[in-house]
């Protein structure tokens, strides 16, 4: 779901261009110093252009002509680097980032809701959101070029976990797998024999997996001993003991004065291993989120949240969790961190 930042995420897809090297140019003019021979001033001269490379991948002309300002980052998963084309194009973005006010759309949203951001967020993805991310989670080529990569990176994180356990015998082992969306995780786990109490805040995204399962087993694949069950609850509501927890790309909807009361519930409810993976907070991320916001479109209405690295690992230590491995998923409009851990 896309810890996807807000390129990505079930919240907000961009429409930006971006690219994966761009050069800035910039006009330097000479002062015009006249020489005391009398002749014509520097300034006079041809403007030498200037080209200044980012590698790694770019945000360029946000909005075509009426934007021209251009900024390029250039990100690792684990370091920053920014280069921006000239004053001119600081002061059109500042500009641009300040006439905008993301939020409002979003705290509309929530007012119809009672103020009740859960509900804003389970009505959300009940209509509008479920229709654009059952898409992006399915196999349809109904899909632009963003949300192709969406669903790319989204796949590459459930493949990651998918991998973490292909060691271990799932057969009987108790998995709850919290936000489940439409089931890209929960049902190849159960296919391998897990017992799976699949969950999420959407029961349009919970019908959608069931669904999906039930479809793999008139296919003609083996049902395991204990079927899915698919329940339509949010976190905090889920209940019980489990070998396994997983809570893949749902953290972007849990501001942080919340997030810490989050995975101490999920820790609580596993015995043995803890998978989550979340949106990281770093600064090209942060700008990025927010370049995103300036071209919401009207169903990407959510909230995104990211989150830094040291604190979620706190709060799973306060937990009781140590980190035993970690990756990163990042593609052009993708970013997620995921963390295995186990109790300490």
């Amino acid at each position: 779901r896309t810890l996807c930042l807000a390129l990505a995420f079930r919240g907000t897809i961009t429409r930006m261009s971006a690219v994966s090297c761009v050069s800035l140019r910039a006009t330097v003019a000479p002062k015009a110093v006249a020489k005391r021979d009398g002749s014509k001033p520097a300034a006079a001269r041809r403007p030498t252009p200037v080209v200044l490379a980012a590698p790694a991948f770019a945000v360029a002309s946000l909005a075509g002509p009426a934007f021209a300002a251009t900024e390029a980052l250039s990100q690792t998963a684990d370091g920053v680097g920014i280069a921006v084309g000239g004053l001119a194009a600081v002061a059109a973005v500042g500009g641009l980032l300040i006439a905008t006010d993301p939020n409002k759309r979003r705290d509309d949203m929530k007012s119809t809701a009672g103020g009740d951001e859960a509900k804003s967020v389970a009505d959300y993805f009940n209509s509008t959101g479920f229709e654009r991310w059952n898409k992006i989670y399915g196999e349809t080529d109904d899909v632009n070029k963003v949300q192709m990569d969406i669903r790319v990176g989204h796949q590459q994180t459930v493949d990651k976990v998918l991998n973490w356990t292909s060691g271990m015998d799932m057969n009987g082992v108790t998995v709850c797998d919290a936000g489940c969306g439409t089931g890209s995780l929960a049902i190849p786990l159960a296919l391998r024999g897990a017992s799976i109490a699949a969950s999420d805040i959407s029961s349009a995204m919970v019908g959608e997996a069931e669904e999906r399962y039930n479809a793999e087993i008139s296919g003609g694949k083996k049902a395991p001993g204990v079927a899915p069950n698919f329940q339509a609850i949010g976190l905090e509501e889920c209940s019980g003991k489990y070998n396994v927890v997983t809570c893949i790309d749902v953290m972007i909807h849990y501001p942080t004065d919340r997030v810490n009361a989050m995975i101490s519930h999920l820790a609580s409810l596993s015995d043995d291993k803890l998978i989550i993976s979340f949106a990281p907070k770093t600064l090209a991320y942060t700008i990025l989120k927010r370049i995103g916001e300036l071209f919401p479109g009207p169903s990407k209405a959510t909230r995104a949240y990211l989150h830094k690295e040291e604190d979620v690992e706190a709060a799973l230590n306060a937990a009781g969790f140590k980190v035993k491995r970690r990756e990163m998923t990042a593609t052009q409009f993708y970013y997620s961190r995921l963390l295995e851990c186990e109790r300490a």
